[in-house]
C-alpha cells in the first residue's frame, strides 16, 4: 500500500511521517508555503523520541501524481476543505502498476510517481480507491460516500502541533496518537485490518472498530472544548470550563434526543489512558486544532462540523443549544476577522450568551 495523505498539516503530517519513518510508502499533498517547504527541505517531525528530517514526495495536488490500485486516500484537511478536495480527487484516473521497488530502496522522485510504472488502467479513485476521514466532526464520511464507494471513518486522538510550514511537532507518548478506523456508516474488512496494521507499525494504537462512527460522536463531543479554547484561548479558567460544560451538556441533550449512540467516556478514556499522554508541559503547543486555525489567520476554522454539528441536531430535533450557537458565531467572527485567538475573555463570552 501508498499512503496518500491529502492535507499534510497537523494530522496529516503527523501521520504521514510516522508511516514513512515505519518504512511505508508515503506520499504528502500540500499548497502554498508549506508545500514549497515540504519539496525544498523535507518535513521537520519533533516527536518525543526526537527530531527527525525526512525526505518525503510531496505534491501540491492530484494533476502531479499518478494512482495506482494499491493507493491509499488519507483525507486530513478540515472538514470546511473536504468538498472541494474531494471534488478534484474523486474523477482521477486510477492506473494498474507494475511491482513496486522494496521498501528501503531510497527516495523515489518528488513528483510523487512512486516506485511503480503505470500499465493501464480506466478507473476512478472514486471507484476504487478506499478513503479514510481522519478528521474531528462526523460530517465527512458522509460527504466523501457521495463521490467515494469505499469510504472509512478514523477517530482521531492525536495531540499535534502545526504553525510553521514543514514542520510538524506531536506532542504524546509512549504511541503518538489513537486513531479508530472502521468503514463507513459500519462493518470492517481486510483492506481496514490492514490499514490499522501499518498504523500500529508507525507508532499509534489503531483498533478497528465495526462502529466507529459511534467512537466519532463521543469524539464529537470532547471537541466542543475547541470553541472555546480558540476564542479564550489555552488556559481554560473556572469560567472557560464552565462554558465548556455547558456546551457538552447540550451536546448530550442533543444526541440523546436524536437517538445518536456513542461510547461512553470511560471506555473512550480507557483506550488512551497512559499510552496517549501529553509529557511535560514545554510551551510548544498553544492549543488544539480550531485554536491553531486562527493561529495561522488563514480566514478558516472548522467550527460549524463541531459546534455547529450540535447546533444543526439541535434544530432538526427542537433541542435548544444556545451555548453552541454563541460558540459557533463567534469562532467564525474570528476566523473572518482573523482575530488572534485568546483575544476574549470568558466572562464577555459568558456575558454574549446570556445577554
Amino acid at each position: 500500500m501508498r499512503y496518500v495523505i491529502i492535507g499534510a498539516g497537523a494530522i496529516g503530517g503527523a501521520i504521514g511521517g510516522r508511516l514513512h519513518l515505519a518504512g511505508h510508502d508515503v506520499v504528502l499533498v500540500a499548497r502554498g508555503a508549506h508545500y514549497a517547504a515540504l519539496r525544498d527541505k523535507g518535513l521537520r517531525l519533533t516527536t518525543r523520541d526526537g527530531v527527525h528530517e525526512l525526505t518525503i514526495p510531496v505534491v501540491d495536488g492530484p494533476e502531479s501524481i499518478e494512482l495506482t490500485h494499491d493507493d491509499v486516500l488519507i483525507l486530513a484537511v478540515k472538514t470546511q476543505a473536504a468538498t472541494a478536495a474531494l471534488d478534484a480527487w474523486a474523477a482521477r484516473p486510477v492506473s494498474k502498476a507494475e511491482p513496486r521497488r522494496a521498501v528501503g530502496a531510497g527516495p523515489h522522485p518528488a513528483s510523487g510517481a512512486g516506485p511503480r510504472r503505470a500499465v493501464g488502467g480506466g478507473a476512478t479513485a472514486a471507484e476504487v480507491l478506499p478513503l479514510i476521514c481522519a478528521q474531528n466532526g462526523v460530517e465527512s464520511e458522509r460527504i466523501a460516500l457521495r463521490r467515494f464507494r469505499r469510504v472509512y471513518g478514523m477517530c482521531v486522538w492525536l495531540p499535534a502541533t502545526f504553525l510553521v510550514p514543514g514542520e510538524i511537532t506531536t506532542h504524546s507518548a509512549p504511541y503518538t496518537g489513537a486513531l479508530s478506523v472502521g468503514r463507513y456508516p459500519s462493518g470492517a474488512d481486510e483492506t481496514v485490518e490492514r490499514i490499522a496494521a501499518d498504523l500500529a507499525s508507525a507508532n499509534f494504537l489503531a483498533p478497528v472498530r465495526t462502529d466507529v462512527m459511534r467512537w466519532k460522536y463521543a469524539k464529537l463531543v470532547s471537541n466542543l472544548a475547541n470553541a472555546v479554547e480558540a476564542i479564550c484561548g489555552s488556559g481554560a479558567g473556572v469560567e472557560e470550563q464552565t462554558l465548556i460544560a455547558r456546551a457538552r451538556a447540550e451536546a448530550v441533550a442533543v444526541l440523546d434526543k436524536a437517538g445518536i449512540e456513542r461510547v461512553p467516556a470511560d471506555e473512550e478514556q480507557a483506550l488512551r489512558k497512559g499510552r496517549v499522554s501529553f509529557g511535560p508541559n514545554d510551551g510548544s503547543r498553544g492549543g488544539g486544532s480550531s485554536w491553531q486555525d486562527l493561529r495561522r489567520g488563514n480566514g478558516s476554522i472548522e467550527v460549524d462540523y463541531l459546534t455547529g454539528e450540535i447546533v444543526l441536531l439541535g434544530r432538526l430535533h427542537d433541542v435548544p443549544t444556545p451555548v453552541n450557537e454563541t460558540l459557533q458565531r463567534v469562532a467564525n467572527e474570528f476566523a473572518r476577522e482573523r482575530r488572534a485567538p485568546g483575544s476574549m475573555t470568558g466572562a464577555e463570552l459568558t456575558t454574549l450568551i446570556d445577554g
